[in-house]
């Protein structure tokens, strides 16, 4: 079902706007196998320590990250159900258009041109 409150369409542009950077993605990818400090993250990237740290920082505001600031060290880890809602809302959208295409193969296979 689609979600219908305010804040939670919020949350799910916020979640996919996030995911629509293909270096945030890699980032998330790579905290996939467990957390990591800016440092850890930035080491595959040509980019700086600043540039890297903006876009956790869109991670973090869209909920698919945390951070712990231990010291001078910030670690990130993976929130995993800002995903979820994401795959919930993609999954309700792919139903009603595999019913829909579904429908109108029926509906054309019964009325051929």
């Amino acid at each position: 079902m689609p979600i219908s409150n305010k804040n939670a369409e919020e949350r799910l542009d916020a979640v996919f706007g996030a995911l629509s950077d293909r270096t945030r993605r890699e980032l998330l990818r790579r905290l996939a196998g467990g957390s990591a400090t800016v440092s850890e993250l930035a080491r595959p990237f040509r980019m700086s320590l600043p540039a890297v740290s903006k876009h956790l920082r869109v991670l973090e505001r869209a909920g698919l990250v945390r951070r712990q600031v231990e010291g001078r060290s910030h670690h990130f880890w993976v929130i995993s159900e800002p995903l979820a809602d994401a795959e919930s809302w993609i999954a309700y959208y792919r139903r009603f258009w595999e019913e829909t295409l579904d429908s109108f193969s029926e509906h054309l296979s019964r009325h051929p041109r």
